[in-house]
């Protein structure tokens, strides 16, 4: 297979949201992230010695080595960057580094807090930007989150996915990302951490709705969806968000109230017996490390696609 040729629109473009990506790009990513899954060794050579700049001012374990390992796989070379290791550190623009670093790289990714960060380096940088989680979306989990429903199911159009909890960067992802391949998506959140307003507005294609009863959410359900309650930079607000979003910790109840089948998802890292009883998490319906490896599979297809 010519990798470039089945998604030439992606070629030379960055990635800061799932919004971005039309229904048929997604669905050409996932087709990619499967073929990749099917054999690790497909696909060597195609990032020929190109250089890819992991720029991480938030820790990872998933996102860093799955994209450490898919650059490896596809022949190219990364290199870490945290926040102490540039001059970010010491007050350089974010506009400033992204030029510089264009004069390097052939592609940045980047974890960092601010979605406004992504935007003004992407807008500043000359070379592919590629969002790898802010406080807004995470859209290379949002594919692979669809790659895992796809590859378990055997489809996305049709189904119904509940995800429940805070309405966070991940579902945002999963909103924006779902909607655009024909899934149902309710999302069970307190109206305090509802999803963002414009996100709901703008997602398109499948059905996708809020509500704050978890049961609603996840009554007929095909896969249910969970995230940890308290994300890095909110630990001051613990206790509150314990509160709140106790009734939407996912159970044996809940999980009872989905399709038979139904299986459980979750991103990683997990809390077990707080957004997740260990029963669950543990259990035959749980998927979440398939899932954590999917990462690596669409991670590959978005750098073949965008720089192959």
């Amino acid at each position: 297979m010519e990798f470039a040729s089945v998604l030439p629109s992606l070629r030379g473009r960055d990635l800061l949201s799932l919004a971005d990506l039309s229904r048929e790009e997604i669905l050409g990513l996932l087709e990619l992230g499967e073929r990749f899954s099917r054999d690790r060794r497909e696909g060597f050579g195609l990032l020929n010695g190109a250089h890819v700049g992991l720029v991480f001012a938030k820790p990872s374990t998933r996102t860093r080595v799955s994209f450490e390992v898919a650059v490896g796989q596809l022949g190219g070379r990364s290199l870490y960057f945290n926040a102490a290791d540039l001059q970010l550190g010491r007050g350089e623009t974010i506009a400033d580094t992204g030029m510089v670093l264009s004069g390097y790289l052939e592609a940045v990714v980047i974890r960092t807090f601010h979605h406004a960060d992504v935007v003004e380096l992407a807008r500043a940088a000359s070379i592919p930007v590629i969002n790898a989680l802010t406080d807004l979306t995470h859209p290379c989990q949002g594919l692979a989150d669809l790659l895992t429903v796809r590859r378990e199911k055997g489809r996305l159009e049709g189904l119904k996915v509940a995800y429940l909890g805070d309405g966070n960067n991940v579902a945002h992802s999963l909103i924006l990302g779902g909607g655009k391949v024909g899934l149902e998506v309710a999302v069970a959140t307190p109206a305090k951490y509802r999803p963002d307003a414009e996100v709901l507005a703008g997602a398109a294609g499948g059905r996708v709705w809020w509500t704050e009863d978890p049961a609603a959410a996840a009554g007929g359900a095909d896969v249910i969806y969970t995230d940890v309650w308290t994300s890095m930079g909110q630990e001051g607000q613990e206790g509150e968000r314990r509160r709140l979003l106790e009734p939407y910790r996912v159970t044996e109840k809940i999980m009872a109230l989905a399709r038979p089948g139904a299986i459980f998802m979750h991103c990683l890292p997990a809390h077990r017996g707080e957004e997740v009883e260990a029963v669950v998490l543990d259990g035959s319906a749980s998927r979440v490390f398939v899932q954590a490896e999917n990462r690596l599979h669409v991670q590959k297809a978005l750098l073949a696609a965008i720089l192959g």
